[in-house]
C-alpha cells in the first residue's frame, strides 16, 4: 500500500501511525503512509459532560464524504480487506445496504440527494444532462451544474448551483446561524455543488488541470489549494506507474476488451501532461483529500461560533470503474488508496480537537464490464444493441411516418433514461411518435420498461420500503414534469448502455440494485457502533444530521427520515 501512494515529490514514510502534517504556514502538504488504526489515539476532544454521556451531541463539525460509485457490492467485497480508515469507520453505525431509491443513478442526481434529504423528483436534478428546449442557445442539452444563461456552448459552461431546487444541509445550517461555514471539496464540480448547496463559503473542485472554484466566488485562494495545485503541476511533469499492493495479486487477471485493449492486470499508469490519466490514479483522490485536511486546519473548522460543514467527494473510484470496471487490479488498488485517504481524514479530525461527526456514503453504485461478468457466470451480462440508440430509432420512425431526416425525432443522451420528442413537430405527430417509439422500445428484448411522462405524472409517489419499489415507482422518484423526458426508458438488468467500449468500458445509471445500493456509515469517536442491515435510504442522511445539529424539519418537508444512531433507549432523533 505504501508503494501505491509513493510519489516522486513525496519521500517521507512513517512506519507507524497515519497522520497528515499541515503546517500553519502551509508551505507544503506532507502525505504519510498508513498503518492500521485500531489503536489510533483520539486526540483531545473538547467535550462537555453532555457530550461525554452522548458522543453524538455537541457536534461542532460535520464531515460528509461521498465516494463516487462506491456500491454496496464493492463495500461488501473489500470491507474485510480494509486495514486503515475504512476499517476504523466500521466501529461506527453501519448501514451496508442503503438505497438511492430513484432510477436515475448518476453522479449529479445522487449527490443532489445526499445532503438535501430529497429524491431527484424534488431536487430537480433528474440526470447529469437533460434537454431544455426553452434555453436560448442552439444546443438544447443542459448540464446539471451550469447556468445556461451564462454560456452559449455547453462544452464551455460556467459551473453553477442554478438547477438545484431545494436547500442542502449547509443552506439550513447557515439559515439557522449565519456564522456556520460550509466548505465543499470534490473531484467533480457537480459533486461539490450538489453537496455544498446555494450558500457555500468555499468550494473547490478539479477542472481540467487544477482545483478551481465558482466564477462568482471572490476572495484569495487558500494556501492549501495553492500548494496542492503546485504539487500537481510538478507531478504531471513525468510518467508514473504505481506499484500494485500485494493484497491485490488475486485481482490481477488480463481481460481483452474492445480493440485488443488489455485491462485488469495492474493499477492505472499516469502519463506526463495527460490529465485524463491523472483521474484514474491514486493522485486524484489523494489531492482532493489533501485539500480537505488542509482546510480543516487552515480554516480552523469547528472552532467558530457555530457548527461547520465540510463536504468531500472522492471521484477516482468512479473514474476507475468507468475505465476498467469494478473487478480488476485497478479497482483493488483504488480501494487501498481509499482506505488510506479516509485514515488521513480521521487523523486530521482527531487532531483538530473538536467534536465531529463523519458520514460516508456514495452517489450511486456500478457494475463490472459485461465481458468479465460473463466469464464469471453472469450469462445475462451484455452490451446494449446499437439499434436502441435514439438516432437509429429516429431514422426508422422517420421512414415509417415519411418524415424528414434533417433532424432527429428524439433526443437522448443514451438508450437508457430520458428521451425527448422533437419540439418542432406538430402536436398530433408528436403524440403518434411517442406511442410508436414506446411500442418499438418495449418489444426489444433488452428493454425492461418504457414510461411516458403522462403515465409517471399519474403514478402515486411511493411510500413503502425502497427494496419493494417497482420500476414505475423508481422512475417516479426521478421524475420532474418540467425537466424529464417524454419517454423514460429502463433497460433490463446487466445490460450495459455502452454499445462499443472505447474510453468508457463500464458504467451505471440503471434502476437496478447494483446501481441503487450503497453503504452509509456514521462515525464519531467513542460512540457505540452497530450494524443495521435493514434497508434505509440515502435521503435519510440529511434529516439524521439535522437532528444532531438540532435543526428542526417540518413533517413532510423532505423525503427522508431521521435515523436513530444511538443503540440504547436514548435517541438521536427528535422525540415525537
Amino acid at each position: 500500500m505504501n508503494s501505491l501512494l509513493h510519489h516522486s515529490f513525496l519521500k517521507t514514510v512513517f512506519s507507524s501511525l497515519a497522520i497528515a502534517i499541515v503546517t500553519s504556514s502551509l508551505s507544503s502538504v506532507t502525505i504519510a503512509a498508513t498503518q492500521p488504526l485500531d489503536n489510533h489515539p483520539k486526540g483531545e476532544i473538547a467535550a462537555s459532560s453532555e457530550t461525554a454521556h452522548n458522543p453524538w451531541s455537541g457536534t461542532r463539525l460535520i464531515v460528509a464524504i461521498s465516494v463516487d460509485q462506491f456500491s454496496s457490492d464493492l463495500f461488501s467485497e473489500y470491507r474485510g480487506r480494509f486495514r486503515s480508515g475504512m476499517k476504523q469507520l466500521q466501529n461506527g453505525v453501519v448501514y451496508p445496504m442503503a438505497y438511492h431509491s430513484h432510477a436515475a443513478t448518476e453522479t449529479c442526481p445522487g449527490h443532489s440527494v445526499l445532503l438535501t434529504g430529497d429524491h431527484p423528483a424534488r431536487t430537480g436534478i433528474i440526470a447529469n444532462n437533460w434537454y431544455d428546449f426553452s434555453v436560448k442557445r442552439a444546443d438544447k442539452k443542459v448540464y446539471c451544474s451550469e447556468d445556461p444563461s451564462l454560456s452559449a456552448d455547453p462544452q464551455n459552461y460556467q459551473p453553477s448551483v442554478h438547477y438545484l431546487k431545494v436547500p442542502t444541509l449547509g443552506d439550513r445550517m447557515k439559515k439557522a446561524n449565519p456564522h456556520s461555514r460550509v466548505i465543499s471539496v470534490a473531484g467533480k464540480d457537480r459533486a461539490a455543488i450538489m453537496m455544498g448547496g446555494h450558500m457555500t463559503d468555499q468550494i473547490w473542485f478539479w477542472s481540467d488541470n487544477a482545483y478551481k472554484t465558482l466564477a462568482d466566488h471572490k476572495g484569495e485562494m487558500p494556501a492549501t489549494v495553492k500548494t496542492v495545485n503546485e504539487q500537481v503541476t510538478r507531478l504531471m511533469q513525468q510518467d508514473e506507474a504505481p506499484v500494485m499492493p500485494s493484497v491485490c495479486a488475486d485481482h490481477a487477471s488480463a481481460l481483452k476488451i474492445g480493440n485488443n485493449r488489455i485491462i485488469g492486470l495492474a493499477p492505472a499508469s499516469r502519463k506526463a501532461g495527460d490529465f485524463k490519466t491523472f483521474r484514474v490514479t491514486p493522485d486524484y483522490d489523494r489531492t482532493t483529500t489533501d485539500i480537505a485536511i488542509g482546510l480543516i486546519d487552515e480554516l480552523k473548522l469547528g472552532h467558530g461560533n457555530a457548527p461547520d460543514l465540510l463536504t468531500v467527494s472522492l471521484s477516482a473510484t468512479d473514474a476507475v470503474g468507468h475505465a476498467y470496471g469494478t473487478e480488476g487490479a485497478e479497482m483493488c488498488s483504488q480501494m487501498a488508496g481509499l482506505d488510506d485517504n479516509i485514515a488521513r481524514i480521521i487523523a486530521a479530525l482527531d487532531s483538530n480537537g473538536v467534536p465531529y461527526v463523519l458520514v460516508l456514503t456514495a452517489d450511486h453504485g456500478g457494475q463490472d464490464v459485461p465481458e468479465r461478468a460473463k466469464l464469471r457466470g453472469v450469462e445475462t451480462a451484455q452490451r446494449v444493441d446499437p439499434a436502441l440508440s435514439p438516432d437509429q430509432l429516429s431514422l426508422r420512425l422517420a421512414e415509417r411516418f415519411q418524415l424528414s431526416h434533417n433532424q432527429p425525432l428524439f433526443f437522448a443522451n443514451e438508450p437508457q433514461g430520458d428521451w425527448y420528442i422533437n419540439r418542432n413537430l406538430p402536436d398530433q405527430t408528436k403524440a403518434q411518435l411517442i406511442q410508436a417509439a414506446k411500442s418499438e422500445l418495449s418489444n426489444h428484448p433488452q428493454v425492461a420498461a418504457v414510461f411516458t411522462a403522462s403515465e409517471l405524472t399519474h403514478i402515486p409517489y411511493p411510500t413503502r420500503s425502497p427494496e419493494l419499489w417497482n420500476l414505475a415507482e423508481r422512475a417516479k422518484a426521478s421524475f420532474d414534469p418540467l425537466r424529464s423526458g417524454d419517454l423514460i426508458v429502463l433497460l433490463k438488468p446487466r445490460v450495459t448502455p455502452i454499445a462499443k467500449p472505447v474510453s468508457y468500458v463500464a458504467t451505471h445509471g440503471s434502476a437496478w440494485d447494483y446501481d441503487r445500493r450503497v453503504p452509509i456509515i456514521f462515525y464519531t469517536p467513542h460512540a457505540s457502533g452497530f450494524e443495521q442491515p435493514m434497508p434505509v435510504e440515502t435521503v435519510d442522511i440529511m434529516p439524521s444530521l439535522a437532528a444532531l445539529l438540532q435543526i428542526p424539519l417540518r413533517k413532510g418537508e423532505v423525503d427522508g427520515r431521521c435515523l436513530d444512531l444511538d443503540p440504547t433507549e436514548a435517541t438521536t432523533c427528535p422525540v415525537k
